[in-house]
């Protein structure tokens, strides 16, 4: 596995994850060492991570400075050691964490399908629900700059967090600005404080020490996240957006938004969370905006395109009182970093 991950996943991308990985491969010991955490919880990736997170703390100094330098072989050999010296420190990580993936590319995909959806229904205010929001970045969707590849801009110009995303094809995204974000809600089992220096840690740990421009780019989505906090709910979405859907003001639209979490839902879930939706729409509209595999969401249309494809459905749902409206807004692909928009707007 260890082997695995250095010679394919790692090649190219990170050259120091590459090194230390198959030097771990080659180490009796440290296979040994990784073998003291739970199955589950010895994937290269998460060992990976809690080893880059004692060198952020500062509990690990020969690694992180192999890894301010970039020195494979010396980031290599102080992995090694500090897997062998602290294994019940990184076990101890490996077991409480899980690896965190926080796009914000996303908002490429959720910016224009936001903004089409209070277009429908005339309205002038929205209050943000993100489901599975892991850090909360989708729910700043509003506050960064997008750029696409015809030439196309949505957002803040000046956000500290710029994005690009290449558009596929002919059509162009619609330009409509976002009415005002009057509510930002995170909906999650296991949501990120980015106010709590510990989180903020874990989740630069999870990226590779020398993407430096992940790096940066995630400190930016951080400062930025901190300085309005969203209001985070933990718990399963479909027992808890009842009380999410309360806090969204009378007056604004609120606007479910889910990107590649209802995979991890079972079908009983994902249509009971379509009945939630549904349920709350008795007294004003709700709308739903989705970025889920091809027929992973439920009441989307998947334009015939098979699940294997190895693009995602950009789904837009309104629904009001007794009504259902369904639509296939567009494709997308690498979580959000390529779109197809294909609806009239």
């Amino acid at each position: 596995m260890y082997r695995h991950f250095g010679e394919v996943d790692a090649a190219k991308a990170s050259p120091l994850y590459e090194r230390i990985a198959i030097a771990l491969s080659e180490s009796d010991e440290a296979l040994r060492a990784i073998e003291a955490a739970p199955a589950r919880k010895r994937h290269p990736a998460l060992i990976l991570a809690a080893l880059h997170d004692l060198a952020l703390d500062g509990r690990a100094p020969a690694l992180a400075a192999a890894y301010a330098v970039g020195d494979g072989d010396a980031a290599a050999e102080a992995a090694i050691d500090t897997l062998l010296r602290m294994t019940d420190s990184v076990v101890a990580i490996a077991v409480r964490r899980q690896t965190r993936t926080n796009e914000a590319g996303r908002c490429a995909v959720l910016y224009p399908a936001i903004a089409e959806a209070a277009r429908r229904v005339g309205a002038n205010a929205v209050g943000l629900i993100d489901v599975g929001c892991s850090a909360g970045f989708n729910l700043n969707v509003d506050r960064v700059g997008i750029t696409y590849s015809n030439g196309q801009s949505l957002g803040d110009p000046s956000s500290p967090v710029q994005l690009s995303a290449s558009i596929v094809g002919d059509r162009p995204v619609p330009t409509r600005a976002m009415p005002d974000v009057v509510t930002r809600i995170g909906v999650d089992l296991d949501p990120v404080d980015v106010t709590d220096a510990e989180e903020a840690r874990w989740l630069r740990a999870c990226l590779w020490p020398d993407q430096r421009e992940q790096i940066a780019r995630l400190d930016a989505e951080l400062a930025l996240a901190a300085t309005d906090p969203p209001l985070l709910l933990h718990g399963d979405a479909v027992e808890v957006l009842p009380d999410a859907f309360a806090r969204v003001p009378a007056d604004a639209l609120p606007v479910v938004t889910t990107t590649w979490a209802l995979s991890q839902f079972s079908l009983e879930s994902r249509l009971r969370f379509l009945h939630r939706l549904d349920g709350a729409a008795t007294g004003r509209p709700v709308a739903w905006v989705s970025a889920e595999g091809v027929g992973v969401a439920p009441a989307i249309p998947t334009l015939g395109d098979r699940r294997a494809s190895g693009h995602s459905i950009i789904g837009l749902a309104v629904l009001n009182q007794s009504t259902l409206y369904a639509e296939a807004v567009g494709r997308c692909w690498s979580q959000g970093r390529l779109l197809a928009w294909l609806a009239d707007s």
